[in-house]
Order: structure tokens, then C-alpha cells, then sequence
């Protein structure tokens, strides 16, 4: 596991969240609940990390829905401070860009 999903994890569970507008937009237009995204992040596997991100430091996990359909998040943290976590956006993977498991890019 990284640092950086261990810290998101600890901010959930203190409900330190927020969804950023881009994350509501994406969300939106996959149909996915904000529900499934903050309760699937206890079960995330991580696809890339990226910790010198100019915004913060930042995750893409890959996560389920509660019908176990896969979604991308990533998460971040601001560099400006240590909370919240960021749902920075969230979709549904394209099954032609990635790997049967969703999380290595074909």
C-alpha cells in the first residue's frame, strides 16, 4: 500500500471529504453515487501514485461499485494542507484502454 492512500484512508474514516466540481461533472456523466466511491475506497487498489503532482499528492485506485462494477478514482490531498481527501474524479474504465482487471493500461 502507499503513504499517500494510507493517508486518504485516514481521512475518510474521519470524514474529511470533499468532491471536487470536475469530480461531480464525471461522476455525473457515469452514474456513479458519491456513496460508492467513499465507502469502496476501504477495498481501493492502487494503479498509480503520483506524490510531486504540482496540486498535491494524488492517487488513481481502482475501486467497485456496490453491483461490483469497476471505477477509477483518483484521490488527492492538497499541498496546501493535509486534509481533506479530494475526490479529484471518477469514472467508469474503458475496457479497450485497459487490461481485463482494470488496472494496467493496454
Amino acid at each position: 500500500m502507499s503513504a499517500i492512500l494510507d493517508e486518504i484512508l485516514g481521512l475518510v474514516s474521519r470524514g474529511e471529504v470533499r468532491v471536487s466540481e470536475h469530480g461531480y461533472d464525471e461522476i455525473d456523466a457515469d452514474q456513479i453515487s458519491v456513496r460508492d466511491i467513499v465507502e469502496g475506497v476501504l477495498q481501493a487498489t492502487l494503479i498509480e501514485e503520483y506524490p510531486d503532482y504540482p496540486k498535491g499528492r494524488y492517487v488513481l485506485v481502482l475501486q467497485r461499485d456496490r453491483q461490483g462494477k469497476p471505477i477509477h478514482v483518483v484521490w488527492g490531498i492538497p499541498r496546501v494542507s493535509d486534509s481533506p481527501a479530494v475526490v479529484v474524479t471518477a469514472y467508469r474504465p474503458d475496457p479497450g484502454r485497459w487490461e481485463d482487471d482494470f488496472s494496467r493500461r493496454v
